[in-house]
């Protein structure tokens, strides 16, 4: 049964409804944020971890260059070693109809006579080949929809240098291949790369590896310890040309899909903490504007004989109210926003299926954070209403100190308004609720300054890699490393205006008790079509002694420059020798280090040894170019830089694309509540006052004039602070979402900032029309009334 209080409640929030909405807008964009990043961390870990389990993906993995099936069965009696999948792994180039440049296939064989034990193979649609089916093969799900392939479509290969053809006989997944790019590759290429299954002997025979293997997957046994597993299977593979094992940690997919969740972990704390501080102080502004109101009410209460704690449970009960509609609309937002967010992994990730799954405890979570924040909002004014004698209450409040602000005294308002001063006045006699204001003013500000940097920073990276660093047209590697004669053959290839060769070695860079596998390339001191650049954009010649790396690597290994890094090769004779560090170049994606190549091959006592070559061609000659690519056995691998450009463009380009509009609307939310929440206090204070100078003589548009522009005072004072809020912000989020795959410059154009003001300015402009339109309504006669 509803008692006075209740009904005197449910009539104070149909007073207060607009009001209460705007403050559990604001509270439920931070909820949704909340429950929407914890719930695609939930789907996303939930996701990969029932893959992985299910299709067991390897916990160690290692390449070699060729060892017989024999040495598997020894793998296999390693103390904690549970299951080893020996296997042929090598690329081929595929020459697609309607596609001049090259595409890539990852060939993986399939076991003999028996089912896959690790990495298993997900059949979306077709089957697994039959033993007999030499040409027949599984395409990956991301290839095939890319390249609009079907069960039964053919597609031409060169396979170590032979013309053939691959039928598909099946469409499938792998946990192995949930981010499917190429080693090194931060963004997955679908069109020019896919990964194709077929059995065993159509991939050793003609790369003469029948009976061996060259890579291997390895599953533990529960409770083993990798390192020392991998130590033996190390020493094991030492005279087959093993270029190191290592954990699935740190497998290019498996990677790459852990650094996006910790990114997600990171915005489910950093956003909601912005959002629900804002809501704090809105839930304590109404609240303590309500209370002024209510004087008299509270003193009759307290005299018809309700209890202090009767009293301030009743204004409690206000912030509770708006705590679960915000709750209800946050959860119903953020289920909905989750939902659309995580079509966007669909972009890189690839599993069987990937379903939303709301996280139910981020809902209680919710319900717990934001009580807590409205009830800290709030602690303040009730203690107010709970501590206000009777007698005291029944006095009206006593008038507002109205004297001179401090830019009168100090002589600076001179010729202006009566408006500007009365406005100044009031700011100053209400410095806290001026202040919530201007804070949150400056986080819609500020919000829209995150997406907008983030797009600055990718076209600037997209500038700074392809076009200052990255200067050649097309790049081709060996399947194997050759001699001088093979950077002279691509030389003579159509078209072919200039070729600058690089030697491409596997090794890992030790430093103390870090240590990170990489390839060390080595170019020549004169390079031009792969530049290497500090942090200043200046231009890092290689010294002919000592190592350049990426300073994302320095960072890892607590490197300095000067300081010896132990450098392991993985190939040829592996010789580790120390190498100084000579300078940190700037890149944003991946790993790196570089050498002269003299120097590499001097370390690695070896000729003039070549991996590949930068090129540039002229366009005229493209299409000869090509086809003589494909023609050549010897390339294994050619990545065109325009085409690389373009998957970048299309891949991030969807991906921000959504997230500027989601941030757009956040960001009028919070603007639109703010200036409106204000505006309403200021209106219901200064009735009076405002309906005085009516009188007086003053016109509706003079009158609209003192109590807009008081908050044209904050909104000027909140869009520059929300504009350095916005570049810490984005601070803060760049340095987050910047992993070890993948890292983004802070850049923020003039037209990001511009932006972020007009937006704000548009959504306190209707926040001013409406509050307009209430002052049109103002009952003159009845505020004038002198109160009992």
């Amino acid at each position: 049964m509803l008692t006075p209080l209740d009904l005197k409640l449910f009539r104070d929030l149909g007073r207060m409804k607009g009001q209460i909405v705007a403050v559990s807008l604001v509270m439920a964009c931070g909820l949704a944020m909340m429950i929407m990043t914890r719930s695609i961390v939930l789907t996303l870990e939930g996701t990969r971890d029932a893959y992985y389990q299910r299709y067991r993906l390897a916990d160690v993995f290692a390449s070699l260059k060729r060892a017989p099936l024999s040495l598997a069965e020894r793998v296999a009696e390693i103390p904690g070693v549970a299951a080893v999948e020996a296997r042929v792994v090598v690329d081929a180039t595929l020459d697609l109809v309607g596609m001049t440049e090259p595409a890539s296939a990852h060939l993986v064989s399939l076991p003999e006579g028996r089912p896959q034990i690790l990495n298993k193979t997900f059949i979306r649609q077709g089957r697994l080949p039959q033993p007999d089916e030499r040409r027949q093969a599984v395409v990956s799900e991301s290839f095939a929809l890319a390249n609009k392939l079907q069960i039964g479509d053919s597609l031409v290969a060169i396979i170590n240098g032979h013309r053939d053809i691959i039928i598909i006989c099946g469409i499938g997944l792998s946990p192995e291949f949930v981010f499917e790019a190429r080693p090194g590759q931060t963004l997955p290429d679908n069109k020019r790369y896919g990964v194709f299954w077929m059995n065993y002997e159509a991939i050793a025979v003609p790369y003469d590896l029948d009976g061996a293997f060259n890579d291997l997957c390895i599953d533990l046994s529960p409770g083993a310890q990798a390192g020392p597993v991998m130590a033996e299977i190390d020493r094991l593979l030492l005279d087959y040309g093993a270029q190191g094992a290592y954990t699935r940690r740190e497998h290019n997919s498996a990677q790459r899909l852990d650094d996006e969740l910790r990114v997600v972990r990171a915005l489910s704390v950093a956003y909601p903490l912005v959002f629900l501080s804002v809501a704090a102080f809105m839930v304590n502004a109404v609240l303590a504007r309500l209370v002024r109101l209510q004087r008299e009410q509270i003193a009759q209460l307290k005299a018809l004989g309700y209890s202090s704690w009767q009293v301030g449970r009743h204004y409690l009960n206000y912030a509770l109210v708006i705590v679960v509609l915000g709750t209800l609309i946050g959860s119903v937002v953020g289920r909905w926003m989750g939902g659309a967010l995580i079509r966007i992994y669909d972009i890189f990730f690839r599993f069987p299926s990937l379903n939303f799954r709301m996280d139910y405890s981020a809902l209680v979570i919710a319900l717990v954070v934001s009580t807590a924040a409205s009830f800290l909002g709030v602690i303040s004014v009730v203690w107010m209403a709970v501590k206000l004698p009777p007698a005291e209450a029944m006095r009206p409040e006593p008038p507002a100190d109205f004297k001179p602000s401090a830019l009168e005294r100090m002589g600076l308002t001179r010729g202006s308004s009566p408006a500007l001063r009365m406005a100044l006045r009031n700011i100053e006699r209400r410095p806290v609720q001026a202040l919530f204001t201007v804070f949150g003013l400056a986080l819609a500000t500020g919000l829209m300054v995150l997406p907008g940097s983030m797009a600055d920073s990718i076209d600037y990276m997209l500038t700074y890699q392809w076009n200052d660093v990255q200067r050649q047209d097309v790049v081709a590697f060996f399947a194997e490393p050759g001699s001088a004669d093979s950077l002279h053959n691509l030389e003579q290839l159509p078209g072919v205006q200039r070729a600058e060769p690089v030697r491409a070695v596997q090794a890992r860079i030790h430093y103390g008790h870090h240590s990170r596998k990489i390839a060390v390339t080595g170019l020549p001191r004169d390079a031009d079509l792969n530049r290497l650049l500090d942090a200043e954009r200046r231009l890092i010649v290689l010294p002919e002694e000592g190592i350049v790396m990426s300073a994302q690597l320095g960072k890892i290994l607590g490197a300095r420059i000067g300081d010896v890094v132990q450098v392991e090769a993985l190939e040829g004779r592996r010789e580790t020798v120390g190498v100084p560090i000579r300078g940190f170049m700037q890149d944003f994606a991946g790993i790196s280090a570089f050498m002269d190549i003299q120097a590499l091959h001097r370390l690695m006592r070896e000729g003039d040894t070549v991996s590949g070559a930068y090129m540039t061609v002229d366009q005229a000659r493209w299409s000869d170019f090509m086809r003589a690519v494909k023609d050549t056995p010897r390339i294994a691998i050619t990545l065109v830089k325009q085409d690389q450009l373009d998957s970048f463009r299309s891949t991030t380009g969807q991906s921000i694309g959504i997230l500027r509009k989601l941030y757009l609307v956040l960001a009028i939310v919070v603007a639109f509540g703010v200036v409106y929440n204000s505006a309403r206090i200021a209106l219901s204070e200064r009735s009076r006052d405002l309906a005085t100078l009516r009188v007086i003589g003053f016109t509706q548009r003079e009158v609209a004039g003192v109590l807009l522009g008081e908050l044209l005072l904050l909104i000027s004072t909140a869009i520059p602070v929300g504009l350095l809020f916005g570049k810490g912000l984005a601070t803060f989020i760049i340095a987050k979402v910047s992993t070890e795959t993948i890292r983004m410059p802070l850049v923020i154009s003039l037209n990001t900032y511009t932006m972020a003001v007009l937006v704000v300015a548009a959504a306190s402009s209707a926040s001013f029309i409406v509050v307009s339109r209430m002052l049109r309504k103002l009952d003159m006669v009845g505020v004038l009334k002198v109160r009992d």
